[in-house]
């Protein structure tokens, strides 16, 4: 049966992670089936209401607020719905895709597992549970060159982000880039100063 599944595409940026998404849309698409794109408006990367690969693939989506919204822009003759960039939704949108796959709707996603810190992303965790299949892709490595990059390096300026940092920033080439877990780097500016201060400290004792 069509319906009743969750396929989730996850990994760190620039894995190609909307690009596959895209691929399995367009398959979709050719096989005739009711295609419903959605999107975070959060994620600001783009201007217009579609998705975009970073090779230039794209396609029209509805831009929603959060995740109950969801279901009001999914129609009954909807039998595919692919959502972008799940990292960004509230956590009702576990509850949404389980409701999306009890109506028969097959669901595609696509979400970072980790964010820059390292740590599990929104409902990335609870989603890879109930997904009936999870793709990990892998990223080259933007620093050594390795072909299993799998977190997402935030750069502020050139340099590692410091890890108290806000969470989300939106962003391009130009503030994420993929590295593999020898290369990834996470700063700790507050740590530095505590021990420094210590240091201090004990040399005027």
């Amino acid at each position: 049966m069509q319906g009743y599944c969750f396929e989730l595409i996850t990994g760190p940026m620039s894995c190609g992670k909307t690009e596959e998404l895209l691929r399995r849309i367009k398959r979709c698409i050719i096989a005739r089936k009711k295609v419903k794109v959605i999107s975070p408006q959060i994620d600001t990367r783009e201007q217009g209401d579609y998705i975009k690969s970073r090779n230039g693939l794209w396609l029209d989506a509805v831009k929603v607020k959060d995740s109950m919204q969801i279901l009001s822009v999914v129609s009954d003759d909807d039998t595919i719905v692919a959502i972008d960039e799940l990292q960004f939704f509230d956590s009702n949108i576990v509850k949404v895709i389980e409701t999306l796959m009890a109506q028969g709707k097959k669901v595609i996603g696509t979400g970072l597992e980790l964010d820059f810190k390292g740590d599990t992303f929104g409902s990335m965790p609870q989603l890879m549970c109930i997904a009936t299949t999870v793709d990990k892709l892998h990223a080259v490595c933007m620093k050594c060159g390795s072909d299993h990059a799998t977190r997402t390096q935030r750069l502020i300026d050139g340099k590692p982000a410091d890890k108290n940092s806000p969470l989300i920033m939106i962003g391009g080439d130009e503030t994420y880039e993929a590295r593999c877990i020898k290369c990834w780097e996470l700063p700790d500016a507050k740590s530095e100063e505590k021990k420094s201060n210590v240091l201090k400290f004990l040399s005027r004792s």
